[in-house]
């Protein structure tokens, strides 16, 4: 399926988890990021000094935080459309077994 490739232009904080995110087409968005924040990738997220030091990747035009994660900015730019399936996926993730921290000798 092909869909619209959107850039975020800029972005700031709305909240703990929550970003008000504009686009290259004039469209502005506000995203609570707090219910999907789980799993290996997005769970330290909820560590509130890591999801404020997001930045604005240059060149993909999407937003990036220091352990790797992002988002897609078509998937932001149409929200409403896919965060039921996000919400699911973290249950997921949140129900997942963590695994055990290795030993350290």
């Amino acid at each position: 399926m092909r869909h619209p490739l959107h850039h975020i232009v800029r972005f700031e904080t709305a909240g703990a988890y929550r970003l008000r995110i504009w686009f290259d087409d004039g469209l502005e968005r506000q995203v609570d990021f707090e219910p999907i924040l789980w799993g290996e990738l997005y769970g330290p997220l909820r560590r509130p000094e890591l999801f404020q030091a997001v930045w604005l990747d240059p060149e993909f035009k999407t937003l990036v935080w220091e352990n790797g994660a992002d988002f897609d900015p078509s998937i932001l730019h149409d929200w409403p459309e896919h965060e039921r399936a996000w919400r699911e996926l973290a249950a997921k993730w949140r129900a997942a077994p963590t695994p055990p921290a290795p030993v350290s000798q």
